[in-house]
């Protein structure tokens, strides 16, 4: 069975960020954006609240064990984390386009806090399908799904290619 699909255009993302944005409450002070998939959508975040105060996290979960569901349970590895003192005091915004193991924002969360910042967690798409955190779930998110979201972005890049001709 082949894995559902929804692509997405820049004009339905613009629509995304406008439902996130009065879901802030208050001004945050800096934003940790995810890469890969948290750039774009951090940066339009920050240019329309204004936030001059950006940077960047990079998260790998090596899959060092076979089995499928013990690669779930392996520790994150910091490719790239801001410096303790970039974050500490900060009400830091964390950004990625997609909750769905949770595992790579919910890791950059704790490690935020663990620097002595104030996290909360923003995405486009929220997965609840997806999520290893039975409880847990994004602090902002524009909507929620359960099909594989191709962002506009995304189009033309990598193995996972989506040719706009496919039905």
């Amino acid at each position: 069975m082949q894995e559902r699909r929804e692509l997405l255009t820049w004009q339905d993302v613009d629509r995304l960020i406008d439902h996130l944005l009065p879901q802030f409450e208050g001004e945050f002070d800096a934003m940790v954006m995810i890469t890969r998939g948290g750039i774009v959508p951090g940066g339009l975040l920050a240019e329309a609240i204004g936030l001059m105060h950006i940077l960047t996290a990079a998260v790998d979960f090596p899959a060092q064990m076979e089995m499928e569901k013990a690669k779930l349970m392996a520790w994150p590895q910091f490719i790239q984390f801001p410096e303790d003192n970039t974050l500490r005091g900060r009400r830091t915004l964390v950004v990625d386009d997609v909750w769905g193991s949770g595992r790579t924002i919910t890791s950059v969360k704790h490690r935020v806090s663990s620097a002595g910042g104030i996290p909360s967690t923003c995405v486009l798409h929220f997965n609840p399908y997806r999520n290893l955190f039975s409880t847990t779930k994004p602090d902002y998110y524009a909507a929620v799904t359960d099909v594989h979201i191709v962002y506009p972005w995304e189009i033309s890049r990598g193995p996972d290619m989506v040719l706009l001709g496919e039905g």
